[in-house]
């Protein structure tokens, strides 16, 4: 599932497939709340329309696009807010959480890491092999991560992972072997 938070629309799309397979559209759609409410009720509002859609989906992850500044600070903490909201519906469910940057995103779909909006949406729309674009930008951009991850997300673990395991492990002197016994 990628997540595209946002306090007045919150993009979300299920996508499924694996590497070198045709992907397939599940379900998209946004979650719009007012600017006439309260901002923990907005809150609330978002994390039920999650909580809905990864009761029904049961996504294997969740893809959450990464918070970069932008110069209307109100907007970017309307959208961090919104994103810890979809990390915690992930966690609690013990699902795994990636978080991708907007120009990876870009450049995993469309091969140009500042694609604008209409190329997202367009690459998207190929990709799934949809009939029309989907709209707003919010659900295109929810597809988009939820395909980068699927592309990108299972490899890159798999990467880290196998890192990990021929890293050697550091063993630490016991307090009787050190000067002092310091730890």
């Amino acid at each position: 599932m990628g997540i595209d938070p946002g306090l007045t629309r919150c993009g979300l799309g299920v996508v499924e497939g694996s590497i070198g397979r045709p992907l397939q559209l599940i379900d998209v759609s946004v979650i719009r709340t007012s600017a006439q409410l309260d901002v923990p009720q907005r809150l609330v509002s978002i994390e039920k329309g999650i909580e809905a859609r990864l009761d029904e989906y049961q996504p294997d992850a969740v893809a959450i696009e990464r918070i970069f500044a932008r110069s209307d600070v109100s907007t970017i903490m309307g959208t961090a807010q919104a994103a810890g909201i979809a990390m915690v519906c992930a966690a609690r469910r013990g699902l795994p959480v990636a978080l991708h940057t907007p120009s990876e995103v870009k450049a995993a779909v469309s091969g140009n890491g500042r694609a604008d909006k209409a190329q997202v949406g367009a690459m998207v729309t190929r990709i799934l092999r949809l009939d029309a674009m989907p709209k707003p930008a919010d659900a295109a951009d929810a597809l988009a991560l939820a395909i980068t991850h699927i592309w990108r997300g299972g490899s890159q673990a798999r990467i880290d992972a196998a890192l990990a395991a021929a890293r050697p492990t550091r063993t630490r002197p016991t307090a009787a072997r050190q000067p002092g016994g310091v730890r």
